[in-house]
């Protein structure tokens, strides 16, 4: 009975510690001043849409009453948040108080993977998500690019999850590999599922129809670059059809 009694007196010893810290870390915390707000935006390779100064900017004039000597608790954390989220290229964002009064703001930005052109209108980007976002006047990534009729009506469905998500799985399947990324330059898509492959290097235009049976569709390619080019010339056909199963056409 004593060592219980003594592990249950200690451990309510421990829990009153325990609240009393606690109430002196509020308690700290709630007397922290706002001393600045620092911006801080994930690096990812190539990818600037998102501008520390301009976010710094925005908070700026949006929350006028940020200022040196506020207490930190009188400070709508979230709020701010959600205004930077509404950014369109900001992916996630965290925002927290730290020990020297700072607001610190974390970025983590989307990433265009393509980018769907039109000549009288806009152009838009696929993120690695597959969300349409709007282009940008500081900045252009240089991505695989759509253009063609059905390839301008997807900027109006906002999400290719929904409304096209084999057409997505194709444009990560070129993103992810190394050799397709830098070969393969544009989709022309003027119909649905009837997608056109135009060249960095080669002229010959590689029909591929819709986006089904991606990796069947690449190992044709694959066989006329290792075999068929190399016997008959880079510059035999203009054309090459991998739409059909079992079959590589050359024109």
């Amino acid at each position: 009975m004593k060592i219980r009694f003594k592990k249950g007196f200690l451990f309510t010893i421990l829990i009153i510690v325990l609240v009393v810290f606690i109430g002196f870390i509020e308690k700290k915390s709630a007397e922290r001043k706002f001393n600045g707000v620092e911006v801080y935006v994930k690096a990812v390779s190539d990818v600037y849409f998102v501008d520390e100064k301009e976010i710094l900017g925005t908070l700026q004039t949006e929350f006028p009453l940020l200022k040196q000597g506020l207490s930190l608790s009188e400070i709508n954390l979230n709020r701010i948040e959600k205004k930077v989220e509404s950014h369109p290229f900001v992916k996630n964002a965290e925002v927290y108080g730290d020990q020297k009064g700072n607001v610190r703001v974390e970025i983590e930005q989307h990433v265009p993977i393509a980018r769907i052109t039109r000549p009288r209108a806009a152009d838009g980007y696929i993120s690695s998500e597959g969300l349409i976002l709007p282009t940008s006047n500081k900045y252009t990534s240089r991505v695989l690019i759509l253009y063609g009729g059905y390839a301008e009506a997807l900027l109006e469905t906002k999400d290719l999850n929904k409304s096209n998500p084999k057409l997505l799985e194709l444009i990560r399947h070129i993103q992810e590999d190394p050799f397709w990324k830098a070969q393969i330059t544009e989709l022309e898509i003027g119909r649905k599922n009837d997608i056109k492959m135009h060249q960095q290097v080669g002229k010959q235009v590689i029909e591929f129809g819709d986006a089904s049976e991606i990796e069947e569709k690449f190992k044709k390619i694959n066989l006329f670059y290792d075999e068929i080019l190399p016997s008959k010339g880079w510059n035999t056909y203009s054309r090459i059809n991998v739409k059909y199963k079992g079959q590589i056409v050359c024109e």
